[in-house]
């Protein structure tokens, strides 16, 4: 007894420290006894819920273990049927890549060529003006010259379709709108006539294509009057023929002929020297004019008094006839002085000014002469401070220091002719004087021998 209160006393301080704070305590033993068999009917209800609640957690547990060692042995196997996909792939295709290289091999060799040509032509259509009508061919060419993969059918014949649409454009005349740049950086579209792969036309004037830009550029300056003058015709052609002046070089030649100076900078390049030179040379050709119509008016008279038996007024050969007859006297000798003094007196008359033509056709290659060595001194000069490193600048030097000798030359040329000319006319004036005077000499001889006898 003494035992089993010990017990229900161990139970009930349990209880005691278990139960809820609110719970009521038990007054007795026997109210302990009755809670404590509530309390355990309770907890004998919960853990029978609690371990149905288990059973159906290991139920299921075990049923989602099963279906995943299911899907591990499906998906090892699907694994190993990839395997053995894969390895009988690369089997084949290692055989089917021997046996593309070894039916390639030519086809390798074609591509490399392929290779090779669209990287040349790529550079040559960029280059060509006839560029501005297909700028869709650059991407193919630059595919086929940077690809390294074998190209396609349809590639190979792009390719050679490009070459030929070159071939046939090359030999046409075809219009075409373009950007051109004039020479004051502006820009404009513009009709472009492009002659094959030789020159460009654009408003009656030579263009030039730069392929960096992909737009025409006008010539700093165009070619001479006796080639442009064709250009107007051949750019309103409408399918007909008109001649035309062409660059086979594709524009080195005209380049190099814009850059080539004109007349008027040739004379610029003589400097003071070369304005003398041409200044002399106007001068004795205005002297020579003058010299030909006076000797011609001067021949024309005396031809006019050699008709006539009267003396006219204003010319030599009057001067001869009139002093002829106003000899009164008997004396030979004084009819000769009289004549001989007569044609002394107008000889240097009609011989005025000739010999100035002769000094300036002598004197112009001098001041050449003179003016070439100016240039040549200053071309010297810039040897000893720039060296000999620029050809250019010895060569331009030296051209502009010989062309004070050309002027001179260019002017002493034609003086020398008009002076030979003018020279010619005025001795025979003087020769037809002394034929005249020698005439009416004899024929006062004449009558002195018929009165002796």
């Amino acid at each position: 007894m003494k035992g089993f209160k010990s017990l229900a006393a161990a139970l009930l301080t349990a209880l005691v420290i278990a139960a809820p704070a609110h719970a009521d305590t038990p007054a007795s033993l026997a109210e302990l006894l009755k809670t404590v068999k509530a309390e355990s009917i309770v907890e004998s209800k919960e853990n029978k819920q609690r371990e149905a609640e288990f059973r159906a957690d290991r139920n299921q547990q075990a049923a989602l273990l099963k279906q995943a060692r299911a899907e591990l042995q499906a998906t090892t196997e699907r694994g190993e049927q990839l395997k053995a996909t894969f390895d009988a792939n690369d089997k084949q295709l290692t055989e089917l890549t021997e046996t593309l290289r070894q039916r390639s091999g030519t086809l390798g060799e074609m591509f490399g060529v392929v290779r090779q040509y669209a990287g040349e032509f790529k550079g040559l259509f960029a280059a060509s003006q006839n560029a501005v009508q297909f700028p869709e061919r650059n991407a193919l060419l630059t595919k086929l010259a940077e690809s390294k993969e074998l190209p396609s059918t349809q590639e190979l014949e792009g390719f050679w379709h490009t070459i030929l649409q070159q071939v046939i454009v090359s030999g046409n005349t075809t219009t075409t709108p373009a950007t051109v740049v004039y020479g004051e950086g502006k820009e404009a579209v513009r009709d472009v006539t492009l002659v094959g792969e030789f020159n460009a036309i654009a408003d009656g004037k030579y263009v030039t294509y730069v392929p960096q830009t992909g737009k025409f550029e006008e010539l700093s300056r165009q070619p001479t009057k006796n080639i442009m003058r064709n250009v107007p015709g051949f750019e309103a052609a409408n399918g007909s023929y008109e001649p035309l002046f062409i660059d086979p070089s594709r524009g080195v030649i005209l380049s190099l002929l814009v850059q080539s100076p004109t007349v008027q900078e040739r004379i610029d390049q003589g400097g003071l020297v070369g304005y003398v030179i041409l200044g002399m040379g106007a001068l004795g050709a205005l002297i020579a004019l003058f010299c030909f119509l006076r000797l011609t008016v001067i021949g024309a008279k005396m031809r006019k008094q050699a008709k006539s038996d009267k003396v006219l007024d204003g010319n030599p050969l009057g001067e001869i006839m009139e002093a002829y007859q106003g000899h009164k006297g008997d004396n030979l000798e004084d009819l000769e002085a009289k004549m001989d003094e007569v044609i002394l007196r107008n000889a240097p008359s009609i011989e005025r000014f000739v010999g100035s033509i002769k000094l300036f056709a002598s004197v112009a290659p001098l001041l050449g002469l003179l003016g070439t060595v100016m240039g040549m001194i200053g071309t010297f000069q810039a040897i000893t401070l720039f060296g000999t490193g620029d050809p250019k600048l010895m060569a331009g030097g030296i051209s502009e220091a010989l062309v004070t000798t050309m002027l001179g030359l260019v002017v002493a040329i034609p003086l020398l002719f008009f002076y030979t000319l003018v020279h010619s006319k005025s001795r025979r004036l003087v020769q037809m004087l002394e034929e005249q005077s020698a005439g009416f000499i004899a024929r006062y001889q004449e009558k002195l021998h018929a009165a002796d006898s």
